[in-house]
């Protein structure tokens, strides 16, 4: 049996068969799926349970990233959420707004995972982009960093 982390073996797999630049994306309760997303994982049991944020905690413990992206609606119109958000995500990467609409028409085409929650949270939503560890990745001898890659390759993942 897994101690800790993510327990839920769907979402496990989910996030162990991301590659590098794939979409997960973590929805609020409300969100409309497209019917051709190729995994969607319903861990919604009840109003707020489990919540967007919590979920991200944990997701964030699991997966490599090098993007977040919300809603511009949400930095405007839920800023708390974008704050606990930002809390978790800004100490490796600045969280991305697009409009709320290029998130449902765009972005939730092009996910390969979407996690619905319980949350009743106004523009909940939330997608992660996967990395790679860049520090694991350029530290063997004779490769060289590209400049794009160099703050990534800085930062040490915590596992």
């Amino acid at each position: 049996m897994k101690r800790s982390g993510i327990l839920n073996r769907e979402l496990s797999e989910a996030i162990a068969g991301i590659g590098h630049g794939q979409l997960l994306m973590i929805v609020d309760a409300g969100f409309p799926i497209p019917d051709k997303c190729p995994r969607r994982i319903d861990l919604a049991i009840a109003k707020d349970y489990p919540d967007v944020f919590t979920m991200l905690k944990l997701v964030v413990g699991d997966l490599i990233f090098e993007k977040c992206i919300v809603a511009e609606e949400q930095k405007q119109n839920n800023p708390l959420l974008f704050e606990k958000i930002s809390s978790v995500i800004e100490c490796k990467c600045a969280v991305e707004t697009v409009p709320h609409a290029e998130i449902l028409e765009v972005y939730s085409a092009k996910a390969s995972v979407i996690v619905r929650t319980g949350s009743f949270e106004p523009w909940g939503n939330l997608i992660l982009i996967s990395g790679i560890d860049a520090h694991e990745w350029f530290k063997k001898d004779g490769v060289v960093t590209p400049d794009y890659y160099k703050s990534r390759a800085e930062y040490i993942e915590k596992y």
